[in-house]
């Protein structure tokens, strides 16, 4: 810092608050430490007996904290994302669409090993809404070396280092098999569940076919929705060990190649994922339908937004993947599905 006569001091920062005192009525703060001096703030400055004042001088290789934060958010940003005015040095970035929030996580680290860069984030692969803030960033001093700042944006540069990827809109079939629904016994506890979960991804279940246990009557349903456009199929039920549970082997009989058959998720654990072409197919075991957070909300989010889920994908959610069964659920703001 140095002192300076306040005529000579716009565009400077304020090194030091400043106080205003009224005899008997107030005294607080007119200026706080941080601010770019205007020279509308002159007239103000001497009222308050202010005729030299202490500043940074950011000609001297520094930038201000608000320009720092706004240069981090903007080098870091990707689509789908937002950009708040700095507040007390601080960018915040929000969501500019509901979508699939993505983060680099490695580069992430590598960002804040760089001494006085602050930037913090949601975690990666969760699902977002228009709106939610998911990450702020600012620098830990009032002003900050240009040279540190410029390594920063070195490490942003060349692709996002958060974004938001947005859900497609996706025809979903739905194959609920059991002989017990087939035959009027039981009503169908799923397809309702299953409707409301794609809803609120913005996707739609154009079709549901209520099959029996036998292999031969859901591989003509699954092949049956493929020839109408399904973009994704979901087989719900005969998911478990049980010598009348087919869904595996009907899903494989009709051409799909199985990514990943059981998931290190409960609930979930019984979980299949599978190709047939670019369609994805997906057996949904019974947690599903009772539990508000499962398997579905870590996986199908992911697939509508254009993701490619590998089996080590599916393998790493092992990680946050115990849901810890609250009394009451507050999924997404909680530990699940956040291990990586």
């Amino acid at each position: 810092m140095k002192a300076i006569p306040v005529h000579e001091a716009v565009g400077t920062v304020l090194g030091h608050d400043i106080t205003r005192i009224v005899p008997g009525q107030e005294k607080g703060t007119a200026y706080r430490k941080g601010h770019v001096i205007t020279r509308e703030d002159i007239p103000g400055l001497l009222t308050v007996g202010k005729e030299h004042i202490f500043v940074f001088d950011l000609r001297q290789g520094f930038v201000h904290e608000d320009d720092a934060a706004l240069r981090l958010a903007g080098a870091a940003r990707g689509q789908g994302l937002a950009l708040s005015a700095p507040s007390e040095g601080k960018v915040t970035l929000t969501a500019a669409h509901a979508g699939l929030l993505k983060v680099d996580v490695e580069r992430l680290t590598a960002l804040n090993s760089i001494e006085d860069i602050v930037f913090a984030t949601a975690h990666s692969n969760q699902q977002v809404q228009a709106g939610q803030p998911v990450a702020g960033t600012r620098v830990v001093p009032l002003v900050i070396e240009e040279e540190k700042l410029e390594r920063a944006e070195l490490a942003l540069a060349g692709r996002p280092l958060i974004e938001v990827k947005p859900f497609a809109p996706t025809l979903v079939g739905m194959v609920t098999t059991g002989s017990e629904v087939f035959s009027g016994r039981i009503r169908d506890g799923f397809g309702p569940v299953v409707r409301r979960k794609f809803e609120s991804l913005g996707s739609t279940v154009f079709r549901q076919v209520i099959v029996n246990d036998e292999i031969p009557m859901c591989v003509a349903a699954i092949r049956k929705l493929l020839a109408e456009g399904a973009q994704m199929i979901v087989v719900t039920g005969g998911m478990s060990v049980d010598p009348d549970d087919q869904t595996p082997a009907s899903i494989r009989e009709a051409g799909g190649k199985v990514v990943g058959y059981g998931a290190p998720v409960l609930p979930g654990a019984m979980f299949l994922l599978a190709m047939i072409g670019n369609v994805p197919v997906l057996g949904l075991p019974g947690c599903v339908m009772y539990h508000k957070a499962s398997i579905f909300d870590l996986v199908v989010p992911r697939l509508l937004a254009g993701e490619t889920v590998s089996a080590r994908d599916i393998a790493a959610l092992g990680h946050g993947g115990l849901c810890m069964a609250c009394p009451e659920c507050r999924y997404p703001v909680c530990p699940f599905g956040k291990g990586q």
